[in-house]
């Protein structure tokens, strides 16, 4: 007996495949976030630069990618170091480079508080960098000759937006909504009612029905209802225990530093974190019962359980 051949089932195609040719993503590692880059007919421009130690590379990128063209535009979508560390660096590259950023801390940038920008709390580095226009939620922008919607997205960070382009449905979402969860809710960490935020900003993306979606972080990805759907049930589970939120907040400290480093001896952690007033915060918010040591320990202990690390002896190792 024979069985009929079935008919081969349609293939959905690749989220890349979605994005017009004006847009090329430019994914990089956890360190850094993605950068976007737009090449229309008279303009060309960046969303979203990575970390300063990869400032070199992500140049490199862009003039491989621009194809002898000039970088004109610079926005960001907010301004914690992985996301605005490559603006200097691009602003030395091309030095006419138009930059925008979210209009929260408009007044820190042109000031220069690295404090207030969170740079120096967190024990991150952001070089200095200019910028000559702000990105107003409910207004939009042209990036690669195509209008796109600024939205309001705080919860991860306050000031933060994300751009949706409504004739495709495309949506840079930043740490708003990757395909598997979302950024530290930072201001919860501090002491603000910041969960909420982070909700209303699922039910904005919810309501633009994004049909691709390119992330701060990870790859592009097509299945947004089964994100935010993930993302919910996520932050459901943080405001029930708002202690899981911060050891994952702690975690994620400590591996991003450990990204840039790679190793590090135990002594030399003890050394940063007591230098870093983030760290020592969120250590006493939230973990006060256990002593500094102690703690570290734990994290680092929590970091090689889950493949984010290895440690030999005094040596904590980047895995």
């Amino acid at each position: 007996m024979t069985t009929p051949l079935m008919p081969p089932m349609p293939h959905s195609p690749a989220p890349h495949a979605l994005l017009p040719p004006a847009i090329t993503v430019l994914e990089r590692g956890w360190l850094s976030a993605n950068n976007i880059l737009f090449i229309g007919q008279h303009d060309t421009a960046l969303v979203d630069t990575g970390y300063c130690s990869h400032a070199d590379q992500t140049v490199a990128l862009v003039q491989d990618a621009l194809g002898g063209r000039a970088l004109d535009r610079v926005l960001n979508t907010h301004l914690h170091s992985d996301h605005c560390g490559g603006n200097a660096a691009l602003q030395r590259a091309w030095p006419a480079v138009h930059t925008a950023i979210p209009p929260g801390q408009a007044t820190q940038v042109r000031q220069w508080d690295a404090y207030a920008l969170s740079y120096t709390p967190t024990g991150q580095e952001c070089p200095q960098f200019r910028f000559e226009a702000v990105l107003e939620p409910g207004s939009s922008v042209l990036l690669g000759d195509t209008p796109w919607q600024v939205h309001a997205a705080p919860g991860h960070d306050p000031h933060s937006v994300v751009l949706f382009e409504p004739r495709d449905r495309i949506l840079i979402s930043a740490d708003a909504l990757w395909e598997n969860g979302f950024g530290v809710v930072f201001p919860e960490l501090e002491g603000d009612d910041a969960f909420a935020d982070v909700a209303a900003t699922l039910d904005v993306i919810e309501k633009l029905s994004p049909r691709v979606v390119i992330p701060g972080h990870g790859p592009v990805f097509a299945d947004a209802p089964r994100a935010i759907d993930g993302a919910r049930r996520r932050l459901d589970g943080f405001v029930r225990n708002p202690g899981k939120h911060a050891m994952y907040a702690a975690k994620v400290l400590l591996k991003y530093k450990l990204l840039e480093w790679q190793q590090i001896r135990m002594e030399d952690l003890r050394a940063w974190a007591q230098a870093t007033p983030y760290f020592g915060m969120l250590r006493a918010r939230h973990f006060a019962e256990q002593a500094e040591g102690e703690w570290l320990a734990h994290l680092a202990d929590e970091l090689v359980r889950s493949g984010a690390a290895t440690r030999h002896a005094q040596m904590l190792h980047n895995a």
